[in-house]
Formats: structure tokens, C-alpha cells, sequence
């Protein structure tokens, strides 16, 4: 027992003073170890080595559960090669998870000292240091739902398509991983397009998508206290609400644009364009399957589809970006400004001002990060600026759509896309929770001056 607890309180301890080192080194090492084993023969299909660049941004993209890919992964990998990346893409989901948890564990456990009646009411005053059930808790969520979903697809595969047996498992286990996980990955060349019009087989991937970006908090709050949302935190409360929001928004932008496009959704009947539209709503919330034709989208599309993929989805989930409980406290921030009220209240609640500038400083530095890399790719490359921005901003998202250049891109500028998927996927995790972390102590203060604004 004291074992158990010295144990516990190292690993609160470590969380607390270097938790982006730790979450760095954990998913580094395993995109390095993933990279060396795509490396080998075994793992390609042809039996040949695998290039550094192509094994490394394969592993990264599964590791950070993005889905851009460099070589064709239905046709290119192995079926060890395509176990591997699911192992990956795995671990790469559970892993960003339990560290997301953790670290608001440990918050939890630092502000408790300051306000035992907040936390209670954050943590529902259970398990805040069962370390073990928390992970316990994260796994069964996870298994559950791609096991849900596995199975669905499993049925449909095999009654629908004809698949056999084997395929028919291998099929819906990969997917349901791959979906919940938000990774994006398919074993087919044009990735969902051949479902396009199946619900059976795309609203079960986009439910578990969905379910995967709302992330274990927000899941673990809704199956004990589904039916008395008065009990809901206010970090539930904003993720279902934006989520809702997004997904509704952006399925009525896609149709709006897109509907009579020849390449996209104007071949469709209207319900599978409905379909379509809200499925690309949905992949742009950072899983990056698509049922439609990318590369053909409008320029406008590419833009709204930019601002989703940025965006994400929730904190402490299989989704990237932003995430949508940083775009909700800035969209507040803005609307108690416009009002002239002098405190930001969400839900009955007060945010924070320190919340204010975690958010900021969030927003900034992610702008800064895909601002740079697109100005890098532009100018080492001859692609147009649409099509870079949407790539950079994938790649930031975690999303994994693409128009079809990045396989086309140098060494270098897939260098870079490597780098923002490894940034993208903890950049926003680590640097909220150093935020969150930091406490300075300022003995005075200086005079305030209000500069000229506008």
C-alpha cells in the first residue's frame, strides 16, 4: 500500500513539474520504434525496405492519429505493415488520453488545496487519485466503443459486400479503431468513397468519431450522469453544445457549397448528399476519412473545411486542434466585450481571467505554428496557397484530409508536416497544461495605461 502510494505521488509530481517532457519523450519514442519497424521488409507489401521519410511520417501520422499518408496504405503496406500502424494508431489514441487525464487529475489535485468544493464538483469527488481506475476506466470506454462499432460494420461488410468472414473482422476492427481514434486511416485507396451512400457503414464511423472527440471526461460525466444535465461541469456543458454547433454548421456550409459541384456531391442523390456533407462535417473534426473527392472540393470548402480542422474537437480526447472548449472561452471572451460586461460568464459560471489568457496565448501560438510552416512549403514549393494551407492545417488538426499533394511534397516540406502532426497532437495539451501549472507569485504591480485598441 505505501509502495502503491509513494508510486502515485512520484507520478503526480512528475506530471506536475515536467509533463510536456513527459508526453514528448512517450510518443516520441514510440513514433521512433514504429518508424523502425515500418522500416522493414516485412512490412511492405513488396518486401523491401521502407525509406526513412516515408516510414517516419507514416508512424508519425498513426502515432498522432492524423491520417495523411505518403504511400498508399491499402496497397503499400504488408499485413504486418497495416498491424503495426493500427497497434500504433492504438497506443497513439489510449496514450494522448490517459496523459490528457492525468494532468487534470493532477490539476485537480493542486486546486483542491485552494478549493475543495470546485474540485468536488469537477471530479464528482471520486477516484481523483485512483490512478489505476482512472486508466482502467479509459480502456474499458475505448475497447467498448470500437467494439460497438467493429461489430456494426462487421455486419455490414459481410452481409452487404459480400466480404468473407476474415476480411469482413479485419475490415470493421481497423476502421472502428481508426475511427474512434479519430486517426483517419483506410484500408481502401480512395478511403470511404465507395460508401459514400451507405449509412450502414458511415454513421457508425461517424459516431465513433464523435464519441472519440469528445473525449473521456465528457464520456465518463455523460454515462453517470446522463439524465440530470443541471450536474453536467461547464466543461461538458461547452463541448456538447460547440460540438453540436460545428457539426450542424459545417454539414449545412458543405451542402451549401458543394451541392452542385460535378466532382463532389452533384452526382448524388439528395439524401446521400446530405449524407455526404454531414460526414465531411464530421472528418473534418480532426479523423480525415472521406467520402467524397478532396481534391475537387471549392476553394470556399477547402476554407470553412480549415477553420473546422483547426478548431478540433474536446480536451482530453482522440481529437486535435484547438479544441472547441478554447474557440467557446474566446468566442465569450468576444461576446462579454461587445457587451460591455465586465466578467465573461458561461453557463452560470465565471471564467477565470487566467483561463482568458491560456486561451489566447493557445490561439496565437497555433496560428504562429501553421503561419510558419505554410510560408516554408510556399516557398520550397510551386503549390498554390490553398492547397498548402489546407495540408498545414491538417496536419496541425491531427486530421488527416488531404488534396492530394502532400505524397508530391520534397523531403523537406514532409519534414515539416511531420513536426506540426507532433505538435499539433500534444503542442495544445502540453502548453494548456504549463499554463495551467504555472503559478508566479508577484510581490507588486505596475501602473496600468490602456493602449489604443482598433
Amino acid at each position: 500500500m505505501a509502495s502503491h502510494t509513494s508510486a502515485r505521488s512520484r507520478l503526480s509530481r512528475s506530471l506536475r513539474l515536467a509533463p510536456a517532457q513527459a508526453i514528448a519523450i512517450g510518443f516520441g519514442t514510440a513514433i521512433i520504434v514504429g518508424a523502425l519497424i515500418l522500416m522493414l521488409p516485412v512490412s511492405s507489401a513488396s518486401g523491401t525496405w521502407t525509406g526513412v521519410i516515408d516510414a517516419l511520417f507514416t508512424s508519425t501520422s498513426a502515432v498522432c492519429v492524423t491520417g495523411l499518408i505518403v504511400v498508399d496504405t491499402p496497397v503499400y503496406w504488408s499485413p504486418f505493415g497495416k498491424v503495426v500502424i493500427l497497434v500504433l494508431i492504438q497506443l497513439g489514441g489510449l496514450g494522448i488520453m490517459l496523459f490528457a487525464a492525468l494532468i487534470g487529475l493532477a490539476l485537480a489535485r493542486r486546486l483542491s488545496v485552494r478549493s475543495r468544493m470546485f474540485t468536488g464538483a469537477e471530479t464528482k469527488a471520486d477516484g481523483v487519485g485512483d490512478l489505476r481506475g482512472l486508466a482502467v476506466g479509459i480502456l474499458v470506454t475505448t475497447l467498448t466503443i470500437e467494439a460497438a462499432v467493429a461489430v456494426v460494420l462487421f455486419v455490414r461488410f459481410l452481409t452487404g459486400y459480400g466480404y468473407d468472414v476474415g476480411r469482413a473482422a479485419w475490415h470493421a476492427v481497423f476502421h472502428s479503431v481508426s475511427s474512434f481514434n479519430n486517426a483517419g486511416f483506410a484500408l481502401y485507396t480512395d478511403s470511404l468513397m465507395g460508401f459514400v451512400s451507405d449509412p450502414w457503414v458511415c454513421l457508425p464511423i461517424s459516431a465513433a468519431i464523435i464519441l472519440g472527440g469528445l473525449g473521456f471526461p465528457v464520456l465518463r460525466q455523460l454515462r453517470r450522469e446522463f439524465r440530470v444535465p443541471l450536474h453536467w461541469t461547464m466543461n461538458t456543458r461547452i463541448v456538447l453544445a460547440a460540438t453540436a454547433v460545428l457539426l450542424v454548421g459545417g454539414t449545412v456550409y458543405t451542402a451549401l457549397m458543394e451541392w452542385d459541384n460535378a466532382g463532389t456531391l452533384g452526382p448524388l442523390d439528395p439524401a446521400s448528399r446530405v449524407l455526404a456533407s454531414f460526414f465531411h462535417s464530421v472528418q473534418a473534426r480532426t479523423a480525415g476519412f472521406n467520402s467524397v473527392d478532396v481534391a475537387q472540393m471549392h476553394d470556399e470548402t477547402w476554407l470553412g473545411t480549415d477553420v473546422l480542422m483547426l478548431i478540433g474537437g474536446g480536451p482530453a480526447g482522440t481529437a486535435g486542434g484547438i479544441k472547441v472548449t478554447t474557440f467557446a472561452v474566446l468566442f465569450f471572451i468576444m461576446w462579454a466585450e461587445l457587451r460591455g460586461s465586465g466578467t465573461v460568464n458561461v453557463f452560470g459560471k465565471r471564467l477565470s481571467r487566467a483561463v482568458h489568457r491560456e486561451a489566447i496565448t493557445v490561439v496565437l501560438v497555433a496560428i504562429a505554428a501553421v503561419m510558419g510552416a505554410v510560408i516554408a512549403i510556399l516557398a520550397m514549393t510551386d503549390h498554390d496557397l490553398d492547397r498548402v494551407l489546407f495540408e498545414v492545417v491538417s496536419a496541425f488538426g491531427t486530421v488527416g484530409m488531404s488534396t492530394g499533394i502532400t505524397a508530391a511534397l520534397p523531403d523537406a516540406a514532409q519534414l515539416i508536416l511531420i513536426l506540426l502532426m507532433f505538435l499539433g497532437r500534444l503542442g495544445p495539451l502540453t502548453l494548456g497544461s504549463a499554463l495551467a501549472f504555472r503559478e508566479r507569485q508577484v510581490a507588486y504591480e505596475l501602473p496600468k495605461e490602456r493602449p489604443a485598441i482598433g
